[in-house]
């Protein structure tokens, strides 16, 4: 069979040319598409399990920083383990004076002692560090290092805890000023670092700093002149073991 392509009428006898139908092969067809349907399924599967993979990877690393968190142990057990060392206790700072304000421009605005460029310890806050320190000593707690982030009332906390020589360090400071120590980011890894450093043998390590860095690092914080008990894991992390208001260390020795 053929079908008319084309006509052509003149005096000469008329011509029909005629070529041949070429009928599609349904199968072939359907193989090619099928074909198709096989080979996207397998790209879109690689592309899942390459995703999958690396969300995988990303979460173990997130999490080998991230604070592990324990049930809490009771007094008596808590007051043995920091007697053996081994812990570091994150203060925030004492209660300050709440009507004064911190305008801090350049880190060396953070270490002033004036009322007029950044809060200070108000004095019953003053008294509570004094009290807390004498009963950590009366409780025999050992203690090795004393750190501060660099502002007045830190390290006027940490001398009034009386726990040894106080040392400053930025690694902790206020994440209000985290621009100029390299933004929030580099914050929380510098913090996190200090936070999941061991301390000497027998010893615990005694970090005052405030509660917004340690909310960056940790999502949590305590109260002013709380305390965060913290192991370091050995991995680049730590557990937070308790957190511990202030008039809780009069109580650790009840037990």
């Amino acid at each position: 069979m053929c079908s008319p392509t084309a006509v052509t009428a003149s005096r000469r006898p008329t011509v029909i040319s005629c070529a041949p139908v070429i009928k599609s092969d349904c199968r072939c067809t359907d193989s090619l598409r099928t074909f198709r349907r096989t080979r996207q399924a397998g790209e879109d599967k690689a592309v899942t399990t390459t995703l999958y993979t690396k969300l995988v990877l990303f979460l173990v690393a997130l999490l080998s920083t991230v604070p592990d968190t324990l049930a809490e142990p009771a007094d008596a057990q808590l007051l043995d383990a920091l007697r053996h060392g081994g812990y570091t206790l994150y203060f925030r700072h004492a209660p300050t004076e709440w009507s004064q304000q911190d305008r801090v421009r350049t880190l060396t605005d953070c270490a002033s002692c004036d009322p007029q460029r950044t809060r200070q310890l108000a004095e019953s806050g003053r008294a509570l560090a004094e009290q807390i320190g004498a009963t950590i000593r009366r409780l025999r707690i050992p203690v090795g290092e004393v750190w501060a982030s660099e502002y007045c009332r830190t390290t006027e906390t940490a001398r009034l805890l009386n726990l040894g020589d106080v040392r400053t360090t930025r690694d902790v400071i206020n994440a209000r000023v985290a621009e100029l120590v390299g933004g929030r980011e580099v914050l929380a890894r510098t913090a996190r670092k200090r936070l999941a450093t061991a301390p000497a043998e027998g010893t615990n390590t005694v970090i005052v700093a405030h509660g917004n860095v340690f909310l960056l690092a940790a999502g949590t914080r305590p109260p002013e002149l709380g305390a965060a008990v913290l192991r370091a894991n050995g991995k680049g992390g730590f557990t937070v073991v308790r957190l511990l208001a202030p008039e809780e260390w009069a109580t650790l020795g009840d037990g």
